[in-house]
C-alpha cells in the first residue's frame, strides 16, 4: 500500500510587534524633523517679509519728512505772548511743529500745521506719529487741535532725537541744538535720528533735511500770526521818463 504525501503549507514569517513599533518611531522622527524644518523656513520667510515691510516704512517716512519739513512755510500758527511775533516753528528734541503744504492723499491742499512727535502708543510701544490740521482756524490752545487720529509712521521706536541748526550773527552755520528757540524763523537744517527697540533689528539711515526757506526768510512780513493782516509791499518806483 503506497503512501500519499500531502504538501504542508509553508510558514511565512511576519513582522514582530517590536519591529512595527520601531518603524513607527522612526517614521515619527522623520516627520517631526521635516515639520521642524518647514516651520523654521516659514518663520524665516515671515521675518524676511516683516523686515522688508519695516524697511519700506522707514524709506517712505524719510521721504515724507524731507518733503514736508524741507518745504516748511514761514506762516505763523501762534503768537509769542512776550514779543508779539508770529510763531512759525516749535522745535524740541522729540517734537517739531511747523506749517507746510500737505500732500493730496492726506488733506485737501493748502497750508497745514503739522507735527512730528514721539508718542507712547497707548501701551503698544512707542511710535513716531504725524499730526496735521488746517492752518485756517487752527487754535493751539484747543484741547484737540488736530484733525482725526495721528498717522503712525513707525512702530517699535526706542527714542527720537531732533536737532536744529541755524545761522549765527555773522551769517555762519551755528552749532547743532536739540531745542530751537527762534520761534519766529526757520532753521536752515533739521537732523532727525531714530533708535528702534533691540528686538526689531532695524537701522535708521542718517537724515539731514535742508529747509528751503530757513534762516531769515521770515523778514519781509511773510510770516503771519493767526488773524493778522498780510503786509502789502510798497509799489515799485515809477520808471524814469525818456
Amino acid at each position: 500500500m503506497s503512501r500519499v504525501l500531502v504538501p504542508q503549507p509553508s510558514r511565512q514569517r511576519g513582522f514582530s510587534l517590536i519591529e512595527i513599533l520601531l518603524a513607527l518611531v522612526l517614521l515619527a522622527l522623520l516627520m517631526g524633523t521635516a515639520y521642524a524644518g518647514f516651520r523654521a523656513s516659514n518663520r524665516a520667510v515671515v521675518r524676511g517679509e516683516a523686515s522688508i515691510d519695516a524697511t519700506n516704512k522707514i524709506r517712505v517716512t524719510q521721504q515724507l519728512l524731507r518733503r514736508q519739513i524741507g518745504q516748511a512755510l514761514t506762516l505763523g500758527f501762534d503768537q509769542d505772548s512776550g514779543t508779539g511775533q508770529p510763531v512759525v516753528i516749535e522745535g524740541r528734541s522729540d517734537e517739531i511743529t511747523y506749517v507746510s503744504a500737505l500732500p493730496g492723499y492726506l488733506g485737501q491742499g493748502g497750508a497745514y500745521v503739522q507735527q512730528l512727535a514721539l508718542d507712547s502708543g497707548n501701551g503698544r510701544g512707542r511710535q513716531l506719529v504725524f499730526r496735521h490740521a488746517l492752518l485756517n482756524g487752527f487754535d493751539p490752545k484747543d484741547s484737540k487741535p488736530w484733525d482725526g487720529k495721528p498717522v503712525v509712521l513707525l512702530e517699535d521706536v526706542g527714542d527720537v532725537e531732533i536737532e536744529y541748526r541755524g545761522l549765527d550773527d555773522q551769517g555762519e552755520p551755528d552749532d547743532w541744538t536739540d531745542r530751537w528757540d527762534k520761534a519766529h524763523e526757520l532753521p536752515i537744517l533739521v537732523r532727525i535720528s531714530v533708535e528702534f527697540s533691540r528686538d526689531s533689528n532695524l537701522e535708521w539711515p542718517p537724515l539731514v533735511i535742508p529747509v528751503q526757506l530757513g534762516g531769515d526768510a521770515v523778514i519781509g512780513g511773510s510770516a503771519l500770526a493767526p488773524g493778522a493782516a498780510p503786509v502789502t509791499p510798497p509799489p515799485p518806483p515809477p520808471a524814469p521818463k525818456p
